[in-house]
């Protein structure tokens, strides 16, 4: 062992889940160690027949209040924070020994919410630990000079290592239990908070009963929220959420850079942001995102209508607009580079727009926005490629939790036709395999030229969304099928899909792959002519 261990002389122990403590405890007098405990935990010690110093008889006061002050005292917390050498002085001056572990968990205040029993708030009130959080946040803050512990299932590596180095503990394993304190703390205090953030919320609810215009004032939604060790902060409360009847707030993740992202943007005119505003826009700026060349995404009720890239902002804007001018109509625009003074003026002047978003505005941009003063215009600011990074979705009583869908190195492409697909094509499907990431499953994106001609989204099946997106063909406009290329973010589990696909002119499809039935597909695809491509992954998004 390194100089830095510790030799455990001294422990204190408060535990509510005894689970495993009487052979633990038992396991540390036989290597000579003092035990100091308190109330039910010290009983059951003595019961046993261990040698245990009640913490009353170590701070020569008793236990008062029913308990609520125990080891709230000088010398039992001098004991815990005091500092080798540093300390030491003014310690045996108070005649303090030093505590060198720690052993302290608390009462479940979430078992309580838990349970089918209602407890009232001052129930609850009194289940509130102070002296054990304490404790622990004093020791984990030692951790150089402590040890501490909030869980018997570290019972069995502590014995061992003071076993195997003769009553020394390393500093690495210090460090490693105290991350776990805090951690265990947080959570216990996020508990609380949440209950009484509840009951903000239910007193909230009775005295807005029978008040449709209620204070937006209100705190009904808490300033920060901490989760899986990911921090956020309130950025502004909303007018309503989906819908008017729902309150809502915008939460900003603090953990993470922000530059690039619709959380961090600034605003430069416009409208405050609805909680709809900023869904779309987070759909319409993670899809820009994913090309490299000069790209428009204009997203509608979060799905793209109308994705294309170009060699020019103004260029890819107007393809956008072009593959779907109805449903562009009160959209979303995005772009993945700066906009300049023509791409402005073409969007006032053609669409009516509930906000546009780019990593930079020109300055001239503004002075020609502003004629519409309700259009909400942000800077988000340039990005770094989204690396891992955990997604959520609430249920009725849950929780889901998933890793965030990255697009993949698509270097194991797999070409499973006869046809094989040209440049172009090629160029085309990986464009459509980006765009379906981002729409609704069943999802369906046809697309020519870097340029979506027809997407289907959020069909019961996907025969349904192959029409939709097939559909493009009988409108009025100059957008032409032949030669396009088609993707499904999930594989086809018939070769009906296929079959839509050849009466328009498909040439190329690009998709997982997996079906039971790819071979009867492969075989459509090639009697028609028609290359496909599998990715082996797949894109569902719901």
């Amino acid at each position: 062992m390194i100089q830095s261990s510790l030799l455990i002389r001294r422990v204190l122990i408060s535990v509510f889940d005894k689970s495993n403590i009487l052979e633990f405890a038992q396991a540390l007098i036989q290597r000579g160690i003092q035990l100091l405990s308190t109330g039910g935990t010290a009983q059951m010690l003595s019961d046993a027949g261990l040698p245990v110093i009640k913490i009353s008889d170590y701070t020569k006061l008793p236990e008062i209040m029913d308990g609520r002050v125990k080891t709230l005292h000088y010398k039992v917390y001098a004991g815990i924070l005091g500092r080798r050498g540093l300390d030491e002085p003014i310690m045996r001056q108070y005649n303090i020994p030093p505590i060198d572990m720690v052993v302290v968990n608390f009462y479940s205040f979430n078992s309580l919410l838990v349970k089918n029993k209602k407890y009232s708030q001052e129930e609850m009130l009194d289940r509130i630990d102070i002296s054990g959080p304490s404790m622990v946040r004093a020791a984990a803050k030692n951790y150089k000079n402590v040890v501490i512990v909030v869980n018997s299932n570290s019972y069995k590596k502590i014995l061992d290592e003071i076993n195997r180095y003769d009553g020394l503990i390393s500093l690495n394993t210090r460090f490693h239990l105290a991350v776990k304190a805090f951690k265990y703390v947080t959570e216990y205090d996020n508990t609380i908070s949440d209950y009484f953030n509840q009951q903000l919320r239910s007193n909230y609810h009775t005295s807005i009963a029978n008040d449709h215009y209620y204070d937006q004032s209100c705190p009904y939604f808490p300033k920060n929220l901490t989760f899986m060790n990911l921090k956020f902060i309130k950025k502004q409360d909303m007018r309503y959420g989906e819908n008017p009847h729902q309150r809502a707030a915008f939460y900003m993740d603090t953990s993470k850079k922000q530059t690039g992202s619709i959380a961090a943007a600034q605003q430069l005119q416009g409208k405050p942001l609805s909680y709809n505003n900023i869904v779309d826009m987070d759909t319409a700026l993670e899809c820009a995102k994913m090309f490299d060349e000069p790209t428009c995404v204009i997203v509608k009720h979060t799905n793209p209508c109308g994705v294309a890239t170009s060699d020019t902002i103004y260029t890819a804007y107007t393809k956008a607009y072009q593959s779907d001018p109805i449903s562009a109509f009160g959209g979303i625009i995005a772009f993945n580079r700066s906009l300049d003074k023509n791409t402005a003026q073409a969007i006032i002047s053609q669409q009516f727009v509930e906000a546009i978003v780019a990593p930079n505005i020109n300055r001239d941009c503004i002075s020609i926005v502003s004629s519409k003063k309700h259009i909400r215009i942000l800077r988000c600011g340039m990005w770094t490629p989204r690396t891992s990074d955990v997604d959520f979705k609430r249920i009725n009583g849950g929780l889901l939790i998933q890793d965030y869908d990255i697009m993949t190195n698509l270097e194991h492409l797999e070409i499973v036709t006869i046809q094989q697909p040209t440049k172009e094509e090629m160029k085309d499907a990986l464009f459509c395999w980006k765009v379906v990431k981002f729409v609704k499953s069943n999802a369906i994106v046809c697309a020519k030229n870097c340029q979506t001609i027809g997407i289907g989204t959020g069909q019961m099946n996907r025969v349904y969304a192959a029409k939709i997106a097939t559909s493009f063909q009988e409108r009025q406009g100059t957008l032409n099928a032949k030669g396009s290329v088609m993707a499904s973010d999930a594989f086809f589990p018939f070769s009906d899909v296929v079959h839509i696909a050849s009466e328009i002119g498909i040439k190329c499809i690009i998709q997982p792959g997996g079906s039971i039935r790819d071979q009867e597909i492969i075989k459509t695809a090639d009697r028609y002519g028609i290359a496909m491509i599998f990715t082996h992954i797949r894109h569902f998004r719901h």
